[in-house]
Parts: C-alpha cells; structure tokens; sequence
C-alpha cells in the first residue's frame, strides 16, 4: 500500500470520528467538547498509521508511544478544565451569530470537519515515521526525542502550573508569572509547538521531508490563530497588568525576563 493511500484512509478515519463526536454535541447542545477530542484524534489515526504499516522499527514504535503520552495527556486536561463548564465563549458566540436553529448543522462543517481536516494535515509526521521504517534509528531520532521532551515539559508543565494557580481563590483576576510562565507568556502553546517538531524530525529521520510542513502549520495555528494571538486580544482587555507582562516576557520562544537581563 502507498503512502498516499493509508494517508487518505486515516482521513476517512478521522471524518468517522470527528462525526461521532458532532452527534454527541448536538445532542448535549455543546460545541466546545470538539476541544476535549482534538488530542484524542491524534492519538487514534497514530495507532491506526502503526497498526495499518508493515514492518517495526524504533522509531515506529516511539512515534507511537509519545503520540500517546501527548495526546491523552492534552484531552484529559482539557476534559478535567472544561467539565461541568457552560460551552466554551468562542462556541457560544457562533451560535449566536449563526442562530440556534440552524448552528446544529452549522456547526459540522466549521468547527468538526475543519478541525478533523487539521488534525489530518498536521497528523502527516506520525505516518512517515511508521511508513518509512528501513533508516536505523540515529542522531537525528535523538535530537528529536530532546525537542519533543522540551515541549512536553513546557506544554503539561505550562497547563499544571496555571491549573494550581486558578484553583487558589485568591489569585481570582490575577496573572501568573511565576515557574515556566515567567520566561514565556504561553508556555504550554510553546510546547505544544515544539512536541510537534519533534514529531517532523522523526520524520526526517525516517527519510520524509515533507511532513516538516505540519509542523510548520501547527505552529501558525499556535502562534497566530487559535493560540497567542486569539488568547492576548481577550487578556488584554481582562487581566490588569498584562500590558506591563508583555514589555518584560517573550510570548512565545522562553527566554530571561527582560528585568532580569538588564540586570
């Protein structure tokens, strides 16, 4: 079987998916739980390019399992943040604009199948590194597996240091600028960029370039759609003195607080 085919067979597999999980918002009148399913996609077209791909390899099998690790980490804190919580403002708000009538419907095509086509774009990586599985593991897997590291640190380590901040009542309306979150304003959004650059430099290792564009688009989508961009609009106008925290903090690549550089 070609690359391309097990590729537009883990599309098909994602629409499936992607489907279900539409059924079940319309039914609880919930959009946003699309967001509990995104690292769960990943998780389940990953198991499917290892499964469906002949052959094993170390690098096969570590694709998958940091696959894994990443993706339900993320909806497991995604579900634990959301629980019991109205529908997500971004969700709330379409369905205003879009009418309740007609937003169960709507709402397949602009927040499900566009997410699952994403999800699928981006997924790229994981099928070369069970695709292509004659090159031995080496230096680049190693380099791979350090940026994925760095990531998944910043990324869970991010969410788990803002989770045990918000849950204090007397940081209510408050920033957090401590831990990770005082060398990057988004520490999670920063690793969850970086996990996926290591996932395109396994794929590299494998000998296949072209998923580098994956994580190049997941990256823009971090950084300029749904991540940074979206988030700091609302923060500036909701949280007293982010202004000042952006003068002194990088919002994306970690680095000394400016203050501190001075010094």
């Amino acid at each position: 079987m070609e690359f391309y085919q097990v590729y537009l067979q883990g599309l098909l597999l994602i629409v499936v998916f992607f489907t279900i999980i539409w059924g079940l918002s319309v039914f609880l009148k919930n959009a946003g739980i699309v967001d509990i399913f995104w690292g769960a996609g990943f998780v389940l077209v990953g198991v499917f390019y290892f499964i469906i791909t002949p052959d094993y390899s170390t690098r096969k099998i570590l694709s998958v399992i940091l696959t894994t690790i990443w993706g339900l980490r993320l909806s497991f804190h995604i579900m634990l943040r959301n629980i019991g919580k109205p529908e997500d403002y971004r969700y709330q708000e379409f369905r205003r604009h879009y009418g309740e009538k007609r937003y169960w419907w709507f709402s397949y095509f602009q927040v499900f199948l566009l997410q699952g086509f994403l999800l699928w774009l981006i997924s790229a990586p994981l099928l070369a590194s069970s695709f292509f599985t004659q090159k031995p593991f080496g230096f680049i897997d190693i380099i791979a597996l350090l940026v994925w590291i760095t990531g998944f640190v910043f990324e869970a380590g991010g969410d788990w240091q803002l989770m045990r901040f918000k849950a204090k009542p007397e940081n209510h309306g408050k920033l957090l600028t401590t831990g990770l979150w005082k060398y990057t304003r988004h520490p999670n959004y920063f690793g969850d960029a970086a996990v996926w650059w290591g996932f395109a430099l396994l794929s590299v290792a494998a000998g296949c370039y072209l998923p580098l564009l994956s994580a190049l688009l997941m990256h823009w989508l971090l950084l300029r759609v749904s991540g940074v961009a979206m988030l700091e609009r609302t923060l500036k106008n909701t949280k007293p003195g982010f202004e000042d925290y952006m003068k002194n903090t990088n919002a994306f690549f970690p680095w000394i607080p400016k203050k501190l550089h001075q010094k």
